[in-house]
């Protein structure tokens, strides 16, 4: 090994295997983050569906506008909270999977970092500020 090449090395040698899981840490965490923005905006759906429930409860109306797309139907109020419903229930399921999702992402994270702290210690920093 040459001179330059020795000086510039640390304690412990970060080997192929070592770089896989840092790579794999990064693309876990990168999901993390992209899992908390979307349980966000399915809770913010299933929010604005449970205001729109409420608000159909409210009218006297029998036929209410309802949209469809970028156009507003007249569509009869029952047939409005059946559709409610069942987008909140859709909602709710999708909000289940990516929570879901998010703790199998948190428990392989805790196992990267377990073992690229056991082997590196002070030498890597996987937290975020």
């Amino acid at each position: 090994m040459m001179q330059s090449e020795q000086a510039g090395k640390s304690d412990t040698e970060v080997t192929w295997e070592d770089q896989q899981n840092i790579n794999k840490f990064e693309r876990l965490n990168n999901r993390f983050h992209e899992l908390e923005d979307e349980i966000k905006i399915a809770k913010e759906a299933i929010d604005n569906l449970e205001d729109a429930g409420n608000e159909l409860i409210l009218t006297d109306e029998e036929v209410v506008r309802f949209q469809i797309g970028e156009v507003f139907a007249h569509v009869p109020k029952d047939e409005v909270e059946t559709r409610i419903e069942e987008m909140k229930e859709m909602n709710a399921k999708t909000l289940e999977k990516l929570e879901e999702e998010k703790e199998a992402v948190l428990a392989q994270m805790a196992e990267l970092k377990k073992i690229l702290y056991g082997k590196f210690k002070d030498s890597i920093n996987l937290e975020e500020d």
